[in-house]
């Protein structure tokens, strides 16, 4: 099949845009991984940044924008965030704890739902807040399922290890106690596309004090379920979406 358009600046964008699917470039890796000539590379790589298509990542890397995600949630394709709520919702029910989903983009992870603790104590993360990649649960997950070069890059100054994330991999949840900030607590797991790519994670966060120095025997079942009713609204955007209820919300999920 022709993958041209014949519109040759926009086949050239989606080119870069392509590239970046696969995370953080640098000019150079751009120039690699599309083929372009770097003058052109870099006037269609900062054109797109313009209207906020394409971003900066802490290390001035390109990497995909935030408008991406806003049009896809306007056009209804995102299912992960539109059903994200009422997930989270159930979840923080159960917990009694804040929840939260977050995605990684470069450097960084990004809140991009949550639903906090009404009273009380809690941990509040708003939305669009940066956290790095380096500390926390949720960082812990969205890094154990990277390949291995990119990973010993992220794995540069970060609060664990190589071998705590291979825990992480085998029982399919993180933990973390004051990684983050001193004084919480938090558990998380992945949330996966059809094909099994972590795409985002799931987490719980609360003061020690309630979650303990263990937090994931009080609430990692809790979260990976929530982790795997996320997935299952993937795989079903993709395929039989008559899963869902006839007034067009998720079923709910059990622990």
């Amino acid at each position: 099949m022709d993958e041209t358009s014949g519109v040759g600046v926009l086949d050239k964008a989606t080119m870069v845009l392509n590239a970046l699917e696969t995370g953080p470039l640098t000019l150079a890796g751009l120039v690699q991984q599309t083929g372009l000539a770097r003058p052109t590379a870099h006037r269609l790589a900062v054109a797109l940044e313009h209207h906020r298509l394409v971003g900066r990542d802490l290390h001035g890397r390109f990497v995909l924008g935030q408008r991406l995600t806003e049009l896809a949630a306007a056009a209804g394709e995102d299912r992960l965030l539109a059903t994200a709520g009422p997930i989270l919702a159930r979840l923080r029910d159960i917990t009694g704890e804040s929840a939260q989903l977050f995605r990684r983009q470069g450097d960084v992870r990004i809140c991009v739902a949550t639903a906090d603790r009404p009273v009380g104590l809690r941990d509040t993360i708003p939305v669009g807040t940066q956290l790095p990649i380096t500390a926390g649960s949720g960082a812990q997950v969205l890094l154990a399922w990277e390949d291995s070069e990119r990973l010993r890059r992220d794995l540069v100054g970060a609060s664990f290890s190589a071998m705590q994330l291979q825990t992480v991999r085998r029982q399919g949840w993180a933990q973390s106690v004051a990684e983050r900030e001193v004084g919480v607590a938090s558990v998380s797991a992945p949330v996966r596309t059809p094909g099994g790519k972590v795409i985002a994670a799931v987490s719980v966060s609360g003061p020690i004090e309630r979650l303990t120095r263990q937090p994931g025997r009080m609430h990692a079942a809790s979260v990976v379920a929530a982790a795997e009713r996320l997935s299952d609204v993937l795989r079903r955007s993709s395929g039989d979406m008559n899963a869902l209820h006839p007034d067009g919300t998720e079923p709910d999920f059990e622990v």
